[in-house]
């Protein structure tokens, strides 16, 4: 079967992924993940941006220079660091908190190196204690979203579930900050709201996927031939190809943004939003997936009325099976269950099960087998029979 056709099967949902059936990859995976974007934090940090730490921003537009010619302009003036950036024909640049003074010699070096009248240059300066309460605010968005996404799924659903979505959303979170601390992307007001973002796409994801499974789930009982695995599994097949379908309508214009706008238009302003978003979306379509759902099952499982359904199943398996075995040794002895008959030399040795009845117990009957040729009297030639015995 060509590639063509098995996914032309798994799109018609002919074709059923034993995702549930392999934690153990999605976890490991998900574990190498995390393990990455961890030390990606810990080895490359974030790189926040001015609103988080402060700093200054010159803005203007300069057409014919390059970002050599626009960073030496702000470095020669004496500074330290200068971060720059090209949203269009606007060149954005961001230094280190500098006193007023300074940031008047930053201006008439603009002006001077790259012929930029000093009234077309803007200046902004951002305190550090600004950059704080933002962080303050966003930290306290986050709980927020996570205290409303555990009192919804414990309402809606069952604590189980809130708990399989909320490790999902912060796997989600971990990765995306890794992979923003790996790529030196800064960090900014709008990669605050990208990540508030994705966590209420991977809920969505989340919430259809379990809806689904406690709609296929419900009617199990003791005597159901399916446990919840399967059950849950099923559930997950028949929502797979609505979710990647999703993801990736929802992925493509992102990605434009991404790979198209920031690299020939120069869209700068949008790239952590963008990057964000595309990570946050493919990790959380994965999350949902192989690492809520199965977690949810894992979970699930461990309760009595599962578990009672697993062992009746094994069960019933368990008597089938012995059930056929008996069949096939019906079918071997015969109708009436005796053994077939044997034309050897050893029909008149009797059935020592026959042969046993009667008998006081601790008797044992041994069957002898004749191995030697037979002892029988001469029977004379034919001529001597035909004569009489002559």
């Amino acid at each position: 079967m060509g590639l063509r056709a098995v996914i032309s099967r798994i799109y018609r949902g002919e074709i059923s992924a034993d995702i549930v059936g392999k934690p153990k990859i999605w976890y490991s995976l998900s574990g190498a993940l995390l393990i990455l974007s961890i030390a990606g934090l810990l080895i490359q940090g974030l790189n926040f941006g001015v609103e988080f730490k402060g700093g200054s921003v010159f803005t203007f537009k300069a057409q014919g220079s390059s970002i050599e010619q626009v960073r030496g302009a702000v470095t020669g003036a004496g500074t330290h660091e200068a971060i720059v950036q090209k949203a269009g024909d606007d060149w954005r640049i961001t230094t280190e908190s500098l006193p007023s003074e300074r940031v008047t010699e930053v201006k008439a070096n603009i002006t001077k190196e790259l012929k930029v009248p000093a009234s077309k240059v803007s200046t902004q300066v951002v305190g550090a204690s600004w950059g704080g309460e933002i962080q303050k605010k966003a930290w306290q968005a986050l709980v927020v979203f996570m205290i409303l996404i555990i009192g919804y799924l414990s309402v809606a659903f069952e604590w189980r579930m809130a708990l399989a979505a909320v490790v999902a959303l912060v796997h989600d979170l971990i990765i995306t900050a890794g992979v923003y601390a790996w790529s030196g992307f800064e960090v900014t007001p709008a990669t605050l709201l990208g990540f508030l973002t994705i966590l209420g796409y991977s809920l969505y994801d989340a919430v259809v996927v379990f809806d689904m499974i406690k709609e296929v789930t419900k009617p199990l009982g003791p005597t159901s031939r399916t446990t919840y695995s399967e059950a849950a599994n099923q559930a997950l097949s028949s929502t797979l190809v609505r979710s990647l379908n999703t993801s990736l309508v929802a992925i493509l214009p992102v990605g434009a943004i991404l790979f198209i706008g920031t690299t020939l238009f120069g869209a700068g302003t949008l790239k952590d939003l963008s990057l964000a978003l595309f990570v946050g979306m493919i990790i959380g379509t994965y999350s949902s997936l192989c690492v809520a759902t199965p977690l949810l099952v894992q979970l699930k499982e461990r309760e009595p009325k599962y578990k009672q359904i697993r062992a009746n199943i094994a069960r019933r398996e368990q008597s089938a099976k012995r059930q056929v075995r008996n069949a096939k040794v019906k079918a071997a002895t015969g109708p009436s269950g005796d053994a077939p008959a044997d034309d050897g030399p050893d029909d008149d040795a009797g059935d020592p099960a026959e042969a046993a009845d009667g008998l006081p117990t601790g008797v044992t009957i041994r069957k002898v087998v004749q191995t030697g040729p037979r002892q029988q009297p001469r029977r004379g030639t034919r001529q001597q029979r035909r004569g009489g015995g002559k």
